[in-house]
C-alpha cells in the first residue's frame, strides 16, 4: 500500500452556510458515510487557504554549502494571536486573497509585506492541513533562499502586524526552542524541522514550485 493521502468525498446531501465571516465561513454538511446508517452532521470552517515562508540564510561568515544547522538561520516573526491570547513566534505567512490565487505569488507578497524581503530561490518545503477535523484550511510552506532586502517603499502594516517583530535565529536555537515547548505555531514547527532535514540532504529532493498541492482542496473550485 502506498503511503499517500487520497482525495475523496463521501456524498454530501445537504450543505448550509451558518455564518459568513471576513476571513472564513462556518458551514455544516450532512454526509452519507454508510448506506445503512443515518447521515451525519459535520460542522467546520470553510477556509480559503494560506501560504507560509521558511526564509533561511547562512550565518555571517558561514559557507553556503555547509550542512551544519549552526551555520544557518531562519527568519521568525513575533505576532499577537487573539484566539489564544499570546504573542507567537511564527514564520511569515498569509491568506490566499481569493480562491485559486497563485500560491507562489502569494508567498512572495507575504515575504515582502511582513519582512521586506525578496528571494531568488524558491522550493516547496511542506504541505499540510492545519486542522483537518474542523477546518478546510490548507497551507503550503515554501523554502526561500538567497534572500535580500526589497527595493522601494516598505509595506505599511496595520492592526496586529503593525507591532510585529522580525528576527533571525539559528536553526539550532529554533529547534531547541521547539523541543522545549517554547514555540507553538504549527507552520513554524513544520518549517523548522523540515528545513533541518532538507539541509542535512543538501537541499536535494525538494519539490519545484509548480508541483500541485495534493490532495488539493482548490481543485474542485477551479
Amino acid at each position: 500500500m502506498e503511503l499517500r493521502d487520497e482525495k475523496y468525498s463521501f456524498p454530501v446531501e445537504d450543505h448550509q452556510l451558518i455564518y459568513q465571516g471576513k476571513v472564513f465561513d462556518f458551514v455544516t454538511d450532512s454526509v452519507r458515510l454508510h448506506r445503512d446508517e443515518e447521515v451525519v452532521q459535520r460542522d467546520y470552517l470553510s477556509h480559503p487557504g494560506a501560504v507560509a515562508i521558511a526564509a533561511v540564510r547562512p550565518v555571517a561568515g558561514a559557507d553556503s554549502s555547509s550542512r551544519e544547522i549552526s551555520d544557518w538561520e531562519i527568519l521568525l516573526v513575533r505576532q499577537y494571536r487573539h484566539p489564544v491570547r499570546a504573542f507567537l513566534w511564527e514564520i511569515p505567512a498569509g491568506l490566499l486573497d481569493h480562491q485559486g490565487e497563485d500560491r507562489l505569488g502569494a508567498a512572495k507578497r507575504e515575504l515582502w509585506e511582513e519582512a521586506n524581503l525578496t528571494a531568488e530561490n524558491w522550493k516547496v518545503l511542506v504541505d499540510f492541513f492545519t486542522s483537518p477535523g474542523s477546518s478546510s484550511e490548507h497551507l503550503r510552506v515554501y523554502l526561500a533562499r538567497k534572500v535580500s532586502s526589497a527595493s522601494g517603499k516598505c509595506f505599511e502594516a496595520s492592526e496586529e502586524e503593525r507591532d510585529m517583530i522580525t528576527a533571525w535565529f539559528s536553526l539550532e536555537q529554533a529547534r531547541d526552542a521547539l523541543l522545549a515547548g517554547k514555540i507553538h505555531n504549527p507552520s513554524a514547527m513544520a518549517a523548522i524541522l523540515s528545513v533541518i532535514e532538507s539541509l542535512r540532504k543538501g537541499w536535494r529532493g525538494l519539490r519545484d514550485v509548480d508541483v500541485p498541492f495534493a490532495p488539493d482542496p482548490l481543485e474542485e473550485n477551479r
